[in-house]
């Protein structure tokens, strides 16, 4: 009972935070378009760009502190995005990640920087918000990896993070609200023992941004997950709960920067009754994208 005041507590505190910024604010700024492609962190938004439109961006993620010992993982994405026709955008990407793993229990102790994956990421604008009740945009995101993001163990992985993306401004130019569902299915065998796993994570993210000046915008995301073995989600593995802020600044015309950090506010592995889960999931995760139009 006091597990479930304490985060009740917090998802309040995160909600009354947010909704401040669009009571104090809206009427401080200019009115602009959103374009909700970027300005979100570890969610996404279902503008897609426009037409014709070319993009590079670097993404850095941060992930920290397991149930044990020392745990650091940082992975620095380099991406290419391309619209080329109306509604429909591609992206081409590569990571290379740094593990600095010691004593956590169930994973071997490591110090190492490595090539990580390639991935494609496919994007399909179903609704414009602009002309609908609100954005509704597909995502498939397919990644092949030599090196397990958890683990840092040499693999072969495949997986496909699918994301149905919806937006809405609840303020008309000064607050927009998106909801993402998630679905993201991994094939990972080991070269050296031939054993091979599957699992899948299923999650739901709300996320909350406000504009509170004509080039700023700031806000929150809170994003649940749970854990299975199997891509048929056979087996319960353990959830997790992520409430943090997030920022964004276009800094110029053709360039943009979005800073964005989450905490487990809850979470349990399966068979325990533990407060947190960082068995499956890290305590803090954090991300900066920074982008250049060209």
């Amino acid at each position: 009972m006091i597990l479930v005041t304490k985060t009740a507590r917090r998802a309040t505190a995160f909600c009354a935070a947010v909704a401040a910024l669009v009571v104090v604010w809206p009427f401080a700024v200019q009115a602009e378009d959103i374009d909700t492609e970027h300005i979100f962190g570890f969610m996404i938004g279902t503008d897609v760009g426009n037409r014709g439109e070319r993009e590079f961006q670097t993404q850095t993620t941060g992930r920290f502190s397991r149930d044990s010992g020392r745990y650091r993982a940082i992975s620095q994405q380099l991406e290419l995005e391309f619209v080329p026709v109306e509604n429909f955008r591609i992206e081409l990407g590569t990571a290379f990640m740094a593990h600095d793993i010691g004593g956590v229990s169930g994973l071997d102790d490591r110090r190492q920087l490595s090539w990580q994956n390639v991935s494609v990421d496919f994007r399909y604008r179903f609704l414009d918000r602009a002309t609908a009740p609100f954005g509704l945009t597909l995502a498939a995101e397919t990644h092949a990896d030599r090196v397990d993001e958890t683990t840092a163990s040499v693999v072969r992985g495949y997986g496909t993070e699918f994301t149905l993306a919806f937006d809405h401004e609840v303020i008309p130019n000064v607050a927009v609200a998106a909801l993402n569902l998630i679905y993201e299915p991994e094939w990972t065998r080991m070269p050296r023992s031939g054993a091979a796993e599957q699992e899948a994570t299923v999650g739901a993210a709300f996320g909350l941004m406000a504009r509170v000046r004509p080039d700023i915008l700031i806000g929150g995301e809170a994003r649940y997950f749970r854990k299975y073995e199997g891509i048929g989600l056979d087996e319960f593995a353990g959830q997790a709960l992520f409430i943090g802020p997030t920022a964004y600044w276009q800094i110029s015309e053709r360039s943009r920067l979005t800073a964005t950090w989450s905490v487990q506010a809850w979470g349990r592995p399966a068979g325990t009754n533990a407060s947190l889960d960082l068995v499956n999931f890290e305590r803090h995760q954090a991300r900066l994208v920074f982008g250049v139009n060209f």
